[in-house]
């Protein structure tokens, strides 16, 4: 997952709107509000006022309080059904006006932390289909339910979004899942629309390939590029809001054409290094996966937004040759900085 993405479950830095679907859509299941809300520290009024802001944990808290308050076995579901693209601001107006589906398959996994992710979400191509993997993110879920109750709601709104996206009759052609039936299958397969397998090694959903070049009903080259870049900033603000991960990202940022080491960042931070490295540690990170998504972000602003040489960016970015960075480039985002630059 993104470097600072794990430390993102106590940061209080996204709209309620997925608790708001949640109590919605327990509410003629005759679970009160309060009882969804109990422990997170809100209240009706908090919910509706558009000035306050959330974060993951209150959100997964919610779900627990609702699996143990007896609620019905296809609320995940349910939830999902409520949470079109449109409830996620510009991350959901960037997603439907995206030029490709596989534009945003990329545009959708890189941006997911904008999206209250409660799961990691990544995407691939195999020979027939396009196939979406969703993995735990955080060990702070230990109730099995919540977990199943997790991916269950993320999968359905997959589907939802795709559809918001290309039309309702999209389906996908089959999803496995990572743990066993329970009696659930048919409500699977009601909100999913396709066979479900279950006892699986992952959590997927596949796509017949062919829709990766088709075009969403509204999509639209220049409005995606406005819509990017205003992600770009709100991503930044994610990544810098991140306990001691986000304050390592501000001193790289603050420092591209020359990254300090980890010992210099230690020392700006008035922490040892060895003190940092525990702390990173602790956040599921490191410095060098910090870097990383430093020079990442660096690289693809100065690959749209400038004319400069790969060899010029490789040197500003700190790499020895531009073969070195031509492939880390290549890792992160699966293009070649050419590829990545023809496509944006």
């Amino acid at each position: 997952m993104p470097a600072f993405q794990a430390n993102l479950l106590n940061q209080k830095i996204y709209a309620p709107y997925k608790i708001a679907a949640l109590v919605d859509a327990v509410a003629a299941q005759g679970i009160a509000p309060e009882v969804v809300m109990d422990g997170l520290g809100l209240d009706r009024e908090a919910l509706a006022d558009p000035a306050t802001l959330v974060c993951i944990k209150q959100y997964i808290d919610a779900c627990t309080n609702v699996i143990e308050a007896g609620a019905n076995l296809s609320t995940p579901f349910e939830t999902a059904a409520r949470l079109h693209l449109t409830a996620y601001g510009m991350y959901g107006y960037a997603l439907l006006t995206s030029p490709t589906i596989r534009d945003y398959f990329n545009f959708g996994v890189k941006y997911h932390p904008l999206a209250t992710p409660t799961l990691h979400m990544t995407w691939r191509e195999s020979e027939e289909s396009a196939i979406f993997a969703f993995k735990e993110a955080y060990s702070y879920i230990t109730n099995i339910n919540t977990r199943n109750f997790l991916i269950q709601q993320q999968m359905g709104q997959n589907v939802i979004h795709i559809r918001d996206a290309v039309g309702p009759s999209l389906t996908p052609t089959k999803a496995l899942l990572a743990y066993s039936d329970a009696g659930t299958r048919d409500i699977h397969e009601k909100y999913l629309g396709c066979e479900c397998h279950f006892d699986q090694e992952t959590s997927e959903i596949h796509y017949p390939k062919e829709i990766l070049d088709q075009s969403p009903l509204l999509g639209n080259q220049l409005s995606i590029k406005l819509l990017q870049e205003t992600c770009n900033q709100l991503l930044g603000q994610t990544k810098m809001s991140s306990g001691i991960t986000g304050e390592v990202y501000q001193v790289l940022m603050m420092s591209p054409n020359s990254f300090p080491s980890m010992e210099a960042v230690a020392d700006l931070l008035c922490i040892t290094t060895r003190t940092l490295r525990r702390k990173l540690d602790a956040e599921m990170t490191s410095y060098r996966e910090i870097l990383d998504d430093a020079r990442c972000t660096l690289a693809t602003e100065y690959l749209l937004a400038t004319k400069m040489s790969t060899d010029d960016i490789a040197a500003r970015l700190g790499f020895s040759d531009s073969a070195n960075f031509r492939r880390a480039f290549k890792r992160w985002t699966g293009k070649s900085p050419h590829q990545f630059r023809k496509s944006g």
